[in-house]
Parts: structure tokens; C-alpha cells; sequence
């Protein structure tokens, strides 16, 4: 199966350039992957250039994860990062989808300084 990168995924997301959002389309339309990577990257784009809000980013992963023609890498521990960073918005998606990683790999607890991430089962504040 082929991949995609997280410009890809900002195309798809924000539809902000109808060459590049048509091209996106094209190349997905046979079923694309997501890396773990791809999905922080879009997320911090969405932040930090597209200034959008915690909930539209929720509501941008969880586009991702419903797309007909993508599959997110363990698209479980993905779903389980949404809720967490859904419940707790203040906590970046990276940290959330970081700590469902470590739970499902059996690395737990993960040992944080953020005292927001500490509060969730499974974080141990440092």
C-alpha cells in the first residue's frame, strides 16, 4: 500500500489549493497509509500554521481515521489518543497518541514534566 506525508494530509484536511487537494485525492483514491509521524506532523500544522482550535484538530484526526480510502497505523491506539486528547484539550495530540503508544507497547508509565499529561492513568509526573 502506498503512504502519504503530511503535506498530503494538509491538502486533504484544509483543501486550501484545488491543484494540489485534486492531486491528493488522486493518489489516496486507492487506498493510502498513515504513520504515527505524518498524523503529529498534520496536527502541529494544523496548530501552528493553520492556528486552528483543539477541537477542529480532533475533528481533523478524526476525518483521518474515518476516510474511506486511508488506514492510520493502529488506527485503535489512534482512536484511543482522540478520546484522551478530546477530554483533555490542553494536552497537545502528540502527547496523547505518545502515551497510547507506550500503553500499547507495554512501556507504561510514561514519565512526563507536563503535569496535564501526568493526569491521565498511565503518565507519571516526574
Amino acid at each position: 500500500m502506498r503512504a502519504v506525508d503530511t503535506n498530503v494530509l494538509v491538502r486533504l484536511i484544509t483543501r486550501d489549493d484545488a491543484a494540489q487537494v485534486r492531486a491528493a485525492e488522486r493518489f489516496v483514491e486507492n487506498g493510502a497509509w498513515v504513520s504515527h509521524l505524518a498524523l503529529v506532523e498534520t496536527a502541529w500544522v494544523l496548530d501552528a500554521v493553520y492556528e486552528r482550535t483543539a477541537s477542529e484538530i480532533a475533528t481533523a484526526v478524526e476525518l483521518l481515521l474515518n476516510h474511506r480510502e486511508l488506514t492510520l497505523q493502529d488506527p485503535d491506539v489512534v482512536a484511543a489518543a482522540l478520546d484522551k486528547f478530546r477530554s483533555r484539550p490542553a494536552v497537545d495530540f502528540s502527547d496523547c497518541l505518545i502515551l497510547e503508544v507506550a500503553r500499547r507497547a507495554g512501556h507504561v508509565p510514561l514519565g512526563t514534566f507536563d503535569r496535564t499529561l501526568a493526569k491521565f492513568d498511565g503518565a507519571q509526573k516526574l
